[in-house]
C-alpha cells in the first residue's frame, strides 16, 4: 500500500478487505475533503452519522426514570436506571458511563446536575435527543454492539 497515494473509495476498500485478518479489533480512519471553508459560518459541518451495526463500542448508558419508562429502559439494555438514587450517585462523583438520557420529568431534579454533567458533556438535552420519553430507543447514536440503547 502506497501512504502517499490517494485511493478511490471502492479501490480503498478493495484494499482493506486484501488485508490478513488479525486478533484484535481493528479500526479504519477515513479522511474526506469537502472543499469548505470553515471560517465561514454557514460552511460549517457537524453531525454523527449512525452505523448500521454501531461503532462496535460498548456504550454505558445511564438513564433517569421511574416507572414505566424505567422499566422500558432496563428491557433495552440500560446499565444503570433509577432517579433519585442515580441523581445521588452522580452528586457523590459517579462518572462511569457514556450517555445520559432522562425523561421530560426527570429533568427537574437532574437540571441540578448540569455543573457536574455539563463540562463532561453528559447532560441530558432535548436537542441531543436526550431527554425523552420513550426511554427504549434513546439517542439514535447511544447504540453499542447491542441494537437498542
Amino acid at each position: 500500500m502506497d501512504r502517499k497515494r490517494k485511493y478511490p473509495l471502492v479501490e480503498a476498500i478493495k484494499t482493506l478487505k486484501g488485508f490478513p485478518p488479525t486478533k484484535f479489533d481493528q479500526t479504519v480512519t477515513l479522511s474526506f475533503k469537502l472543499g469548505v471553508d470553515a471560517k465561514q459560518s454557514d460552511q460549517m459541518v457537524r453531525g454523527t452519522c449512525p452505523l448500521p451495526h454501531g461503532s462496535g463500542k460498548t456504550v454505558r448508558v445511564l438513564v433517569f426514570a421511574t416507572g414505566p419508562a424505567a422499566d422500558a429502559a432496563r428491557d433495552a439494555g440500560a446499565e444503570f436506571v433509577g432517579y433519585e438514587d442515580l441523581i445521588k450517585k452522580v452528586t457523590s462523583g459517579f462518572s462511569d458511563f457514556d450517555v445520559a438520557i432522562a425523561t421530560p420529568a426527570a429533568m427537574s431534579e437532574v437540571k441540578k446536575l448540569g455543573k457536574i454533567l455539563g463540562p463532561r458533556g453528559l447532560m441530558p438535552n432535548p436537542k441531543a435527543g436526550t431527554v425523552t420519553d420513550d426511554t427504549r430507543q434513546g439517542r439514535q447514536g447511544s447504540q453499542g454492539r447491542t441494537g437498542g440503547i
